[in-house]
């Protein structure tokens, strides 16, 4: 019964070291995003849906989102100003 517990966890900390490794910003994010989840996964798992529940809806859906657009402005003038 430890398993899944074990899986997330891993999960959990690739998404993390990947998120921080990662050279471009967008795979970042998603990284970011799927750390989150998994994150929100664990609590399920440890029946306690609300923390759940807000950890998935702000942590993997909110603030991804937000990261994502983010990046792609700043990818946009980045790319208008003729800069790396």
């Amino acid at each position: 019964m430890i398993v899944p517990y074990v899986l997330l966890a891993v999960a959990l900390i690739a998404a993390a070291v990947a998120a921080t490794r990662s050279s471009d910003l967008i795979h970042s994010a998603v990284s970011l995003c799927l750390g989150n989840s998994a994150l929100a996964a664990l609590f399920f798992l440890l029946r306690a849906p609300y923390a759940g529940s807000v950890q998935l809806c702000v942590g993997a859906g909110v603030l991804s989102a937000l990261f994502i657009i983010a990046i792609s402005f700043t990818e946009n003038v980045r790319g208008a100003s003729g800069g790396e």
